[in-house]
């Protein structure tokens, strides 16, 4: 009998207690091995729920009962989430988590504490919510070397850009929807500023290439200034208007960050609409391959939590497979300014551009103008944006 603490009771906690219960006799039957929650830590008393039994205050009651095997950390942010996480690694407990928060800036640290305690620390849950995506790459992609990652990471903002791009929303009004159904936080910074997919892709990109960025040293550019302009001359252009997370592993080094792109309609990304994440992955033996669905959500982030204790369980009897990554260092960057995509400018007058740099399209509505150019370098980009500051809106990346 394998026994289970789940650490927080919010959404995706009393998800997992509910997957577990739910689905038991089946996953019992598939491990061949009998599990069940022993404890549930929140600071809240939930009299009405069937797990009431269950909950307790004290993180030390599970931290220091020799039952407890695996514990799953649904808290939410770095402390005491961190905290509790490493206690239990060090005590000798598996850690199963959704907190990419956690992940991305203490992942190295946390990974190695596992390895050194012979036991796991998973998160497939912490990015894109219930699709199956880090499991396959380091399973599935093993004898791959992939080269770039590129997706929708984070379900709020592609909700609120197709509510802008479909019903002619404001960025506000597409916001003030999301919160009301429950998709946006009250604070809604983390999303709709690129923090959340900031923190995912470090994540992915570490999977990638074995070395973890701090979230806050990437480029992170959010959605707050697009406009409903914005959203028309893309339209024009063959594109839809998406929050994209990319990483991109090159002889030069790694480079991620996360943006406002213009992604042209035959791309599959364009046309992931409302709160769906989708991930697309380069990988020089099989190619391009694409991973989609829900991103976030009670039982379909709770169904990866409960994936990744079911690997625990059916893992128990053979050396634990650790994930080990580094630090990434300055060397182990390539540079953000030499990175090279073509470009969309919105300029509230024509502009001019160098001879030696192409337009391959151009549109026009409201006397704004657009123009989409060949690839150029982030230097190069900002150096025309800010040569032409007082009539450049907003300038775009292209996928």
């Amino acid at each position: 009998m394998v026994k289970i603490a789940i650490l927080g009771f919010g959404v995706v906690g009393s998800g997992t207690a509910e997957v577990l219960t739910e689905n038991k006799k089946i996953i019992e039957e598939r491990l061949g091995c009998e599990y069940s929650i022993k404890y549930i830590l929140d600071l809240r008393d939930f009299p009405n729920s069937p797990f009431a039994n269950l909950i307790v205050h004290d993180f030390n009651v599970i931290l220091n009962d020799p039952e407890v095997a695996i514990v799953a950390e649904m808290m939410g942010g770095s402390h005491p989430a961190y905290d509790f996480s490493k206690a239990c690694l060090e005590a000798g407990k598996s850690v199963i988590t959704s907190n990419k928060e956690v992940v991305s800036n203490f992942g190295v640290e946390l990974c190695s504490i596992a390895a050194k305690n012979g036991v796991r620390y998973l998160f497939e849950a912490s990015v894109g919510g219930g699709i199956p995506v880090i499991r396959p790459i380091i399973n599935d992609l093993a004898s791959n070397k992939i080269t770039r990652i590129c997706g929708i990471l984070n379900g709020t903002t592609n909700y609120i850009l197709t509510k802008m791009r479909d019903k002619g929303a404001s960025f506000s009004d597409a916001l003030s929807e999301a919160q009301k159904l429950g998709y946006a936080e009250a604070n809604p910074s983390a999303d709709v500023d690129g923090i959340d997919a900031a923190r995912k892709i470090v994540i992915l990109a570490a999977l990638a290439c074995g070395k973890l960025i701090s979230p806050k040293a990437i480029y992170t550019e959010g959605i707050s200034k697009i406009s409903l302009l914005d959203t028309k001359l893309a339209e024009s252009l063959g594109c839809s208007i998406k929050l994209i997370a990319q990483a991109h592993v090159s002889p030069e080094g790694l480079t991620a960050f996360v943006s406002p792109c213009m992604v042209q309609k035959s791309n599959p990304l364009s046309r992931i609409d409302d709160v769906f994440n989708g991930i697309l992955i380069d990988a020089n033996m099989v190619g391009e391959v694409m991973f989609y669905g829900p991103g976030a959500g009670k039982l379909p982030t709770a169904s990866a939590v409960v994936a990744d204790i079911i690997d625990v369980i059916a893992h128990r009897d053979v050396e634990p497979k650790t994930i080990a990554w580094d630090a990434a260092a300055d060397t182990d960057l390539a540079s953000f300014e030499k990175f090279c995509s073509e470009r969309v400018f919105i300029s509230s007058e024509k502009l001019a551009f160098p001879n030696d740099i192409a337009i391959i399209s151009e549109a026009a509505a409201e006397s704004v103008y657009a123009y989409m150019t060949e690839s150029i370098s982030e230097e190069l980009a900002d150096k025309i944006a800010s040569e032409n500051k007082d009539t450049v809106l907003s300038v775009f990346r292209k996928i």
